[in-house]
């Protein structure tokens, strides 16, 4: 049975997700899975306890390490582009963060790999998926950059910090057709990109202006 830490109280509360869900609504979110998973998973379970009462806020807060947590319409926003494009039976996650992105997306699709630069991030991101029972995740320590290789092809690869241009190398662990999620540029001027991968060129189609942190390289403790 669902206890109080998952279904939230007060400003955690079913009523408060519902208003979040209303909102994304009125920004145009159309898909009702995705809809459904925001109102379901307890953001406030990633972040810290002094932040919890402001995490139906449809905004970005901080999660430590310089990192943030995405704001709920981007989160919605980039899972509703990459089911778009059909079923993903195999996904890959460049930074898992403090894991919310990965607990919308993951019950939307086959097997979700997800990869974390900042090792105390994935440990807490591990922890919090456990304890939500979802079960279909595969974690790595790695520098997202080079992606996954040993896992590849990919159907879709979603991109949750921003690098000037998109690392070849994780086109090329894309399947031909699928697509890649991505916010692409510098800080200030990030654009946030589907691109599809055919059999000679990549298609690319742009969704609008966005603000991430910047995609780093190098590990972390």
């Amino acid at each position: 049975m669902e206890g109080p830490r998952l279904s939230g109280i007060g400003m955690t509360s079913a009523r408060t997700r519902e208003r979040l869900v209303q909102r994304l609504q009125d920004q145009g979110i159309k898909d009702q899975r995705v809809l459904d998973r925001i109102r379901t998973v307890p953001r406030h379970l990633f972040m810290d306890e002094a932040l919890a009462t402001r995490a139906y806020e449809d905004t970005a807060l901080p999660i430590g390490f310089g990192q943030t947590i995405s704001q709920p319409y981007i989160v919605a926003r980039m899972t509703e582009a990459l089911l778009a494009a059909g079923p993903a039976a195999k996904v890959l996650e460049i930074g898992t963060g403090c894991g919310y992105q990965t607990a919308v997306l993951a019950p939307l699709v086959g097997d979700l790999y997800t990869i974390e630069r900042i090792s105390s991030l994935l440990g807490k991101a591990r922890r919090t998926l456990r304890e939500l029972r979802i079960r279909n995740v595969h974690c790595r320590h790695e520098d997202g950059s080079v992606g996954w290789p040993a896992r590849a092809p990919f159907d879709a690869i979603l991109l949750t910090a921003a690098p000037p241009v998109v690392p070849p190398a994780l086109f090329e662990q894309l399947v031909v057709g699928g697509r890649l999620i991505a916010p692409v540029g510098p800080e200030g001027r990030q654009e946030l990109i589907r691109y599809t991968r055919g059999e000679t060129k990549i298609r690319k189609e742009s969704l609008g202006m966005v603000s991430f942190v910047p995609l780093m390289s190098g590990l972390q403790r």
